[in-house]
């Protein structure tokens, strides 16, 4: 089973909460995506591989740590996860980007895929897929399934906020992938938003209703 873990840092949870304000405006919430998105990337870029590489220092000639082996992409699903992208960049600017683009039949609430545009060589790097929200985890389910359908075995998962419903539903048609939220919420209600969450991201990023 993949890690599940909620990143807890001050910084994360102060942020996370002025954007959970209803009354913030569209610049706020989405320069604040952004500084939690690069803090988020901290702790989801923990684990990647280094190796040593010789480097001369103005005293001494010395072996150190780099990174190594496979590179980064970054995949927002569309379109609320294109306000965690910059943020991750920060960090990783070498890092590809990825697009999938799902919509919600507001009737099933089923996620339906109409757009995917990723790098070539998505089979040999480490994704990190991102969306502000894991809700039902239909999205993040089709997502993944379309990435592994062409080839990525490495993937990790980063949201702002996540609902225990969505966890479960992930977690189990994807149990090899690594989960990562700023904050684990109460629960879905009955249209499917998250409970207390922060409302629609993609509307809340892009100012439309």
């Amino acid at each position: 089973m993949g890690k599940f873990e909620v990143l807890d840092h001050p910084l994360i949870q102060h942020k996370l909460t002025l954007i959970r304000d209803k009354n913030v405006g569209t610049k706020f919430f989405r320069e604040t995506v952004n500084e939690i998105s690069t803090l988020m990337g901290y702790e989801v870029s923990r684990d990647m591989p280094l190796e040593d590489v010789e480097v001369e220092t103005p005293i001494q000639t010395t072996v150190k740590k780099q990174l190594a082996g496979k590179k980064v992409a970054i995949i927002p699903i569309l379109r609320a996860g294109l306000g965690m992208v910059d943020g991750i960049l920060e960090l990783i600017p070498a890092a590809k980007v990825g697009h999938i683009g799902m919509y919600r039949d507001e009737e099933t609430l089923k996620p339906h895929e109409y757009f995917v545009k990723l790098p070539s060589d998505i089979d040999q790097r480490q994704l990190f897929v991102v969306d502000p929200m894991l809700a039902t985890g239909g999205s993040a389910i089709m997502a993944i399934d379309a990435l592994k359908k062409r080839g990525a075995t490495n993937i990790k998962f980063v949201c702002l906020v996540a609902a225990p419903e969505g966890v479960k539903a992930l977690q189990e048609a994807h149990p090899d992938i690594d989960i990562y939220t700023a904050a684990l919420d109460e629960k879905l209600n009955e249209d499917g938003y998250i409970v207390p969450g922060l409302g629609d991201a993609g509307d809340r990023l892009f100012g439309t209703k």
